[in-house]
């Protein structure tokens, strides 16, 4: 890239920051561990007092800034939306800002999520080290064959057509999920539940609740299956089933269906789940203890049955206990932060699935956990709707990318509508 078309800026030393300038909530500031490909990850954000943003604002985001990490990942980057406008630059990041008219960069940063260009980053950052390792110079070697600026344009509206719809799905994913937590903690938290009003509280080991309920644990009311070890040979890209592990749980809650590997061998049938299982992670790669014990829910996928790794188990509702209710018992109370404490290990953390069955709740009797999965089972239906068309939007967007970006697909004659802000 020309130097006169972008602007570098590598985020501030350590030394300027200080444990005092960070706060519980102000500004937010992205670092390595929150860049994605393309987008933010938001889990574990940190913030920066208003003083501190003053002071260092030449590190101050701007709307189609392109932010990289600049230890390990370097292949990844995230390109700054106008609602992260002013947001802060981490100390091991690296800021590309076009100065530029004739280069669009969202065209841009498509470009950068090829795979010729993530091959290249890595193989000009690692240099033989342990871990990789991007500066400003390898920064402004990076290879962008740049089309007319009109069909960077066109290009660039085609993908985010595909990005934005599954950006609104993800939103209404979100807001469902919402409403199903919502009705689980005031029922069976707060004990507002329908009727609750001629139900009196009562004392039990587990604090105060209503007349009728009952103290139980996990054991009581769901049988756990461990899914199955494996080997890399065990492993295929075609045939076999789809394989579930731990890439496939989402850090705050919740499953990921993309990128899922196959697995081809022996399994029994309590090592398979299909849609509406739910599993939680007993081993955890992160020492946050950002997945173990963290349940998931699995969603309608392309195929109705899948292997799961021996790093989750699966829990089976038993009689008169319904699958939605269990799953708000493991996502939406006290379940997870407790019983994640009782993971340990050195670099790799684990659970002793026992843990999952000692978990004490208070169990509602049969009409209301009833009454609450018929009115959330729908809400879960509609979420799988929607992950289905995300999954199909991600794989044609995916497939179309590589072709736009190469000008293997022709876009000069599409009359396409182009947003006046790129235009």
């Amino acid at each position: 890239m020309d130097k006169g078309e972008v602007e570098l800026q590598t985020g501030p030393f350590g030394t300027q920051l200080h444990a005092s300038d960070y706060v519980e909530s102000g500004t937010p500031m992205i670092n390595a561990r929150n860049i994605g490909f393309g987008e933010i990850r938001t889990e574990k954000l940190e913030y920066l007092s208003g003083d501190t943003v003053k002071r260092l604002s030449s590190h101050l985001l701007k709307t189609n800034d392109l932010v990289f990490g600049r230890k390990g990942t370097v292949d990844r980057h995230v390109l700054i939306r106008p609602e992260q406008e002013g947001w802060f630059q981490g100390t091991d990041c690296l800021r590309i800002r076009f100065k530029s008219k004739s280069i669009n960069p969202k065209f841009a940063s498509y470009a950068f999520l090829t795979n010729y260009h993530k091959q290249w980053i890595n193989n000009q950052s690692s240099h033989g080290a342990t871990m990789t390792s991007l500066n400003q110079g390898i920064i402004s070697r990076i290879p962008l064959n740049l089309p007319d600026i009109q069909i960077q344009n066109k290009i660039a509206a085609i993908l985010s057509a595909y990005d934005d719809l599954i950006e609104n799905n993800t939103r209404r994913i979100t807001i469902l999920e919402e409403m199903a937590q919502a009705i689980y903690r005031e029922w069976f938290v707060n004990f507002r539940f329908p009727g609750h009003g001629g139900v009196r509280m009562v004392e039990s080991e587990l604090g105060p609740m209503p007349e009728g309920w009952e103290r139980k644990k996990i054991s009581d009311i769901a049988n756990l299956y461990r899914g199955r070890s494996y080997g890399s040979d065990n492993l295929v890209e075609f045939g076999g089933l789809p394989f579930l592990n731990l890439k496939c749980l989402v850090r705050d809650g919740g499953f990921r269906s993309s990128g899922i590997k196959r697995y081809q061998g022996p399994y029994k049938e309590n090592q398979t789940a299909t849609a509406g299982d739910i599993v939680i992670a007993v081993t955890d790669m992160t020492q946050e203890r950002r997945i173990v014990a963290h349940a998931a829910r699995i969603p309608r996928m392309d195929e109705p049955l899948a292997v799961l790794s021996m790093d989750l188990v699966k829990l089976v509702p038993k009689m008169d206990v319904y699958s939605a209710y269990l799953y708000g018992i493991l996502r939406f109370s006290t379940f997870s932060d407790e019983v994640k404490q009782h993971a340990n290990g050195v670099n790799v953390l684990h659970l002793n699935p026992d843990r999952i069955g000692e978990y004490e709740f208070h169990l509602a009797p049969k009409d209301l956990r009833h009454l609450y999965s018929e009115m959330t089972s729908p809400i879960y239906d509609m979420c799988d709707i929607l992950e289905l068309k995300n999954a199909n939007l991600r794989r044609t967007r995916d497939l179309l990318l590589p072709k736009l970006i190469s000008g293997e697909i022709d876009v000069s004659e599409l009359d396409i509508r182009i947003p006046e802000a790129e235009a």
